[in-house]
């Protein structure tokens, strides 16, 4: 794909972001819609995956920490073709496979299973680390790759204030998993309200290059920046990545922009200062993704 049809992807899936929470009434809204970008390019451009084969041997693997942004994670996996798209309807639903926080193994793609915050990266450091000792003893599955797979792990800049993240962090540089790519959400709020206020985090980058990572900061909404980002990462050999993505919570919505409330809360249930009715609010959002924010004329006006 070339990075306009990526970026036409990553505002289709956060389309259907929107219906998937407004038919459900109930969801996370602000980080799906400002990491729809970071999935895109991961699933579309950066990853060795195949939606109809997810369980191929060689297959790169993710890890989703912060589970309550699976909507975007849902969208991107229909898009690649890992389930029927018709499914994303049934977000949130009783016996379906989409339930608020991903099932792991349950569904075509899902390496894990995530619920409370700050574990993830303890499961991608182990799935990286077992790469890497299938490598040295000659058991790679790709016939000859340096190693088997590498892994993904996107986790929430507030679940920075998680100590096993923090040990997880120290085990990886230890073992110098290089095969592991770590993307922080640094959208700087949680559902409290901005981490600075609730529990500062900065200078993240300096931990983190403290616990002994390499450490990039990138536009979390350039699409050549994360891919770039995440090529450099393939090429650090001594020690693990963490990419800090910069982005901006409930991207392409402009009554949900940097707006901490929106957080946990899908359009029509809440009327935050500044906000449209809430029986406005679905239309309007799409409207807005449909145009890009006014720059095109939409068909469906």
């Amino acid at each position: 794909m070339t990075i306009q049809q990526l970026e036409q992807k990553a505002n289709e899936i956060r389309q259907d972001i929107i219906k998937m929470l407004v038919h459900a009434k109930s969801g996370h809204s602000a980080g799906p819609l400002g990491m729809a970008d970071v999935f895109t390019a991961l699933y579309f451009a950066v990853m060795n995956v195949d939606g109809k084969n997810p369980a191929a041997a060689d297959r790169d693997r993710f890890v989703l920490s912060c589970g309550h942004i699976c909507p975007v994670w849902y969208a991107t996996l229909a898009h690649a073709g890992f389930f029927p798209h018709a499914e994303l309807a049934t977000l949130r639903k009783l016996g379906s496979r989409l339930q608020g926080h991903p099932h792991g193994e349950e569904l075509p793609g899902a390496e894990n299973s995530s619920g409370p915050l700050g574990q993830g990266l303890s499961q991608a450091a182990g799935m990286a680390y077992v790469g890497l000792r299938m490598s040295a003893k000659g058991g790679s599955a790709s016939g000859g790759k340096q190693e088997p797979w590498r892994v993904y792990c996107v986790m929430s800049d507030g679940e920075q204030e998680e100590g096993q993240t923090w040990e997880a962090a120290m085990f990886a540089a230890k073992n110098k998993l290089r095969n592991l790519t770590a993307l922080i959400d640094r959208n700087n709020i949680q559902i409290d309200g901005y981490t600075e206020d609730i529990m500062p985090l900065e200078p993240l980058a300096a931990k983190w290059e403290a616990f002994g990572w390499h450490v990039l900061e990138i536009d979390g909404h350039n699409m050549r920046e994360i891919i770039d980002a995440c090529n450099q990462a393939k090429a650090i050999y001594e020690k693990p990545t963490v990419i800090i993505c910069h982005t901006i919570p409930g991207k392409g919505v402009d009554f949900m922009e940097y707006r901490y409330e929106w957080h946990g809360n899908p359009p029509g249930t809440i009327e935050p200062s500044g906000a449209p009715p809430k029986n406005e609010q679905a239309h309007i959002a799409l409207k807005e993704l449909r145009t890009l924010g006014g720059k095109i004329r939409s068909e469906h006006e």
